[in-house]
């Protein structure tokens, strides 16, 4: 793993590129997903990095979660605007007995049933709320690892890394796609980034879809302050290399640019499309973070050629609910402007997480 992620960087772009067109994805798609924080803030963990913690006194406030409506509402939003999977978080340290789990799996069948890919990231999950998650038709469970085991008692110390891997366990034992990858710059070094590919790699199966993350500093966070003291954040340079290397190691898996791409030009987001990196999330807003707008990601894929994935192909062909015509399918369109989703805004505020 390490030979392979230390390489000179064009040869391992080179490398990349070509494990991409090796067969498994068409080079020029690229998924669209829409992540919306249907609960947000007072999370009872304390993740390092995270602004949506209780443990740290940032501009993120505590709200209810959303009304069900209010979701659909935007999830048909999303539909419209070229979104093929629609993804929702909670700031909870875990499902737990929370009534509010019952709102989130009619949220789940109904957006499922707009012909949309629906994924969830709730904490930790036991073997029965996986399996329920799954009768509802949840076509992916996001649960990162976020670093190396070795660094991760650093980032946070209310949960364990057996913690997350039994939940990405019970999501995989339930027949749900798993969605896992990390964050980089929390204070990890090269040999962290270099364990925690490695440890995704040798799962009993590598996770359908890899979210490579970086991190976006929000001031009052331990490693958002430490970041901004110091003056220096994720280069394009580090993004490449652990996309790249993601790609050549798990070639069947999506490989998702996330949070922070912002953060880096069209020319850099580019290289990482080209080295194996074949999904985004689009929109205004990620969670409690900025976002490149619709039309700019519009104006990205006609510059480079991209297009839309559609859902249910791919890693996901396998999980496209029975009875849901070719029809009621959402389709991928060039991203589009469209309003804010409920909950947001449109000021810059606060910019942090990880998917």
């Amino acid at each position: 793993m390490a030979e392979i992620y230390h390489q000179p960087l064009l040869e391992l772009v080179f490398q990349a590129a070509t494990v991409h067109r090796s067969g498994f994805f068409d080079a020029q798609e690229v998924q669209q997903s829409t992540l919306l924080s249907i609960k947000t803030g007072g999370c009872g963990e304390n993740c390092g990095y995270c602004s949506q913690s209780q443990s740290f006194k940032t501009a993120v406030k505590p709200t209810p979660m959303m009304k069900v409506d209010e979701v659909l509402d935007a999830a048909r939003r999303a539909k419209e605007a070229g979104s093929t999977r629609f993804c929702m978080g909670t700031a909870w340290r875990g499902v737990g007995q929370k009534n509010s789990f019952q709102h989130i799996l009619t949220m789940v069948k109904e957006v499922s049933a707009m012909g949309m890919e629906t994924c969830c990231t709730l904490g930790l999950l036991n073997a029965e709320q996986a399996k329920e998650l799954k009768n509802a038709g949840l076509t992916a469970y996001n649960h990162n690892l976020d670093t190396s085991p070795e660094h991760y008692p650093n980032i946070v110390s209310t949960r364990t890394y057996a913690d997350r891997l039994e939940t990405l366990a019970n999501v995989r034992e339930a027949g749900i796609s798993v969605c896992c990858g990390g964050i980089l710059g929390i204070a990890e070094t090269e040999e962290d980034r270099i364990g925690l590919l490695h440890t995704l790699a040798t799962l009993p199966e590598h996770p359908e879809s890899v979210p490579i993350n970086a991190l976006v500093p929000i001031e009052g966070t331990p490693l958002g302050d430490r970041q901004i003291k110091m003056g220096k954040g994720v280069t394009w340079r580090d993004m490449l290399r652990s996309i790249a290397t993601a790609r050549i190691v798990m070639p069947q898996s999506m490989v998702r640019l996330s949070a922070g791409r912002m953060e880096f030009s069209q020319e850099a987001q580019a290289m990482m499309f080209l080295c194996g990196a074949n999904s985004i999330f689009t929109g205004d807003k990620l969670l409690t973070t900025a976002n490149p707008k619709f039309s700019e990601d519009a104006a990205m894929f006609e510059v480079l050629g991209l297009k839309g994935k559609k859902p249910f192909t791919g890693p996901t062909a396998h999980l496209r609910p029975e009875g849901l015509a070719e029809e009621d399918l959402a389709q991928p369109v060039g991203p589009a402007p469209m309003a804010p989703l409920m909950g947001e805004s449109n000021g810059s505020g606060p910019r942090e997480v990880a998917f």
